[in-house]
């Protein structure tokens, strides 16, 4: 089902990690989260206005913040809804937070940011988990127990996600009864500004979740931000 009111969605991610399941798009060894893209504008609104994160073939080392905010200022200001595809190989460790694309991508899309005396709010945000080549989540999601309680591994991503993810002030809990001994579940729908959902249970529920992330936004006091990457 397709939304009928016009939306302003900016969508970040890993332009040419081909560690994901494959599409029918994109091919058995070339499906890249680009191609997940482009997927995922089929299911968005025809009246949605997509802006796409840069592509990540260019180097940030030696930009200037003002050289990269300026890159970045005019597709997310106008954006009040960011979606963020979590990929396997999203985030290039020899290198620093600060020399890759995404986390500046998640940093504006939290800011608030003014312009011509108008002044642009923080955006709603999903985290869209991908699926491996091999077809598994559990490089970010494992299950951990037959109640579905599921371990989030969010520190195996960017800072400002992880940091944004589990951040309630006031978290609904409760203690799994297979795993007494690990603590406090969360089970509650509002327990992450950066909300987080895999891909199959987003693509068949898309303005449900897009929905929940515009809800979580509104209540957006209730949550320990942090802005900066």
């Amino acid at each position: 089902m397709q939304n009928n009111m016009s939306r302003k969605i900016f969508i970040s991610y890993k332009y040419g990690d081909r560690d994901v399941r494959p599409l029918a798009s994109g091919g058995l060894f070339t499906t890249s989260a680009r191609h997940y893209v482009d997927e995922l504008q089929t299911h968005l609104g025809a009246n949605d206005h997509i802006y796409k994160g840069e592509n990540d073939n260019e180097s940030l080392e030696g930009f200037k913040d003002e050289t990269i905010a300026s890159k970045l200022r005019d597709k997310i200001f106008d954006s009040s809804i960011t979606l963020v595809l979590i990929s396997k190989n999203m985030k290039d460790f020899s290198l620093s937070e600060n020399d890759q694309w995404i986390p500046w991508e998640i940093s504006y899309s939290l800011k608030e940011m003014t312009r011509d005396d108008r002044t642009s709010g923080t955006n709603a945000i999903l985290a869209i988990v991908l699926p491996d080549r091999a077809g598994s989540y559990e490089y970010f999601i494992k299950k951990v127990c037959p109640n579905n309680c599921m371990n989030w591994q969010n520190d195996s991503t960017f800072g400002i996600i992880g940091k944004n993810m589990f951040n309630s002030k006031h978290p609904k809990t409760f203690i799994c009864k297979y795993h007494p001994d690990s603590g406090a579940v969360h089970t509650e729908y509002d327990h992450s500004f950066i909300y987080p959902a895999m891909w199959d249970e987003f693509i068949s529920n898309v303005n449900i979740y897009i929905n929940l992330a515009v809800q979580i936004r509104e209540n957006i006091d209730d949550y320990e931000i942090t802005k900066i990457n």
